[in-house]
C-alpha cells in the first residue's frame, strides 16, 4: 500500500468537523456524478461518523444541495440479522438517511443479511452486477465510504484471514472469530473498482492502527484495510486529529 500522501490524507480537528467534511464531499462528488452520467451509485458505511454524515445530510444545506431522486444506495457491508434489527446497517441508514430524505425504495439496495449467508452474498453479488456499469466485468461504484475499526478491519473484512481470499466473489460471507457469526461483504476487488473510496475514523483508538497501515509494513492479513488500492479511483483518508496522533509530521 502506498503512503498517504498531503493530496489524499485530510485531517480535521474533531468528530464533527469530519462529519461536516465528509457530508460536504458526498454531495460533491454526488453533483459530479450526476453531471457525468446522470446518477449518483454510493456505497454506505456502518459506523457512527457516517451515522452523523447522514444525519447531516437531511438538513439544510446538504438536503437541498443534490438531486436525490438521482442518487442510489447500496452497502459496503452487512451483519446477518433482519433489516429492522437495531446492528442493521441498512436500519441505521433507513432511520437516519432515506426516512429523512423520503428516499424511495427502489432506489436503496440493501444485503439481505436474514438470509444464509452465502446464498445473501451471491444475490449481492448479482444485484451489482445488474445495476452497476462494468469495468473489466467488475460493477463500478461513484462512491465506497468505508471506516477502520482499531483493529485495522474495513467493511466485514476482519484480521486473521487473507482479505484477497474469494476475491473474484464480488461479494462474500466470511466467518468472523472475534463475533462468531458471519458478516456479508463486498471484496477487495469492488472496493479497488469504485471511482472514489472515502475512508473516515477519529478518535484515539484508532491511533495505533492508523499509524500502522499508512506508515508501516504491508500486512493485510493484520490490517485488512491495507487493501485498499484503486485501480483507477481515488483514495482519501479523512480523519480526526485524536486518530492522526501518532502519525509522523508531514
Amino acid at each position: 500500500m502506498k503512503e498517504a500522501s498531503a493530496a489524499n490524507l485530510v485531517v480535521v480537528s474533531d468528530e464533527r468537523a469530519l462529519a461536516q467534511a465528509l457530508a460536504e464531499r458526498v454531495v460533491e462528488l454526488g453533483r459530479q456524478a450526476i453531471a457525468a452520467r446522470s446518477r449518483f451509485n454510493i456505497a454506505l458505511a456502518g459506523g457512527s461518523t457516517p451515522k452523523a454524515t447522514y444525519a447531516l445530510l437531511t438538513e439544510p444545506p446538504f438536503r437541498q444541495a443534490l438531486d436525490w431522486k438521482r442518487v442510489r444506495f447500496f452497502f459496503g457491508d452487512e451483519r446477518c440479522v433482519p433489516p429492522d434489527d437495531e446492528q442493521s446497517n441498512y436500519r441505521t441508514a433507513k432511520l437516519t438517511l432515506f426516512d429523512g430524505l423520503s428516499i424511495r425504495r427502489e432506489a436503496t439496495f440493501r444485503m439481505h443479511g436474514e438470509n444464509e449467508p452465502e446464498a445473501a452474498a451471491g444475490s449481492y453479488a448479482a444485484v451489482i452486477l445488474r445495476e452497476l456499469p462494468l469495468d473489466h466485468l467488475v460493477p463500478t461504484l461513484d462512491l465506497i465510504l468505508l471506516g477502520m475499526g482499531p483493529d485495522g478491519h474495513t467493511a466485514s473484512l476482519f484480521p486473521g484471514t487473507d482479505p484477497l481470499e474469494d476475491d473474484e466473489l464480488l461479494v462474500r460471507a466470511p466467518y468472523v472469530e472475534k463475533f462468531s457469526t458471519h458478516r456479508i461483504t463486498l471484496t477487495p476487488r469492488v472496493l479497488n473498482g469504485a471511482r472514489d473510496v472515502i475512508v473516515a475514523t477519529a478518535g484515539p483508538a484508532k491511533a495505533d492502527a492508523l499509524a500502522a497501515v499508512l506508515h508501516g509494513p504491508r500486512d493485510p492479513a493484520t490490517y485488512p484495510i491495507q487493501i485498499l488500492e484503486p485501480r483507477a479511483g481515488r483514495l482519501t483518508w479523512l480523519v480526526d486529529r485524536a486518530a492522526a496522533a501518532k502519525l509522523p509530521p508531514s
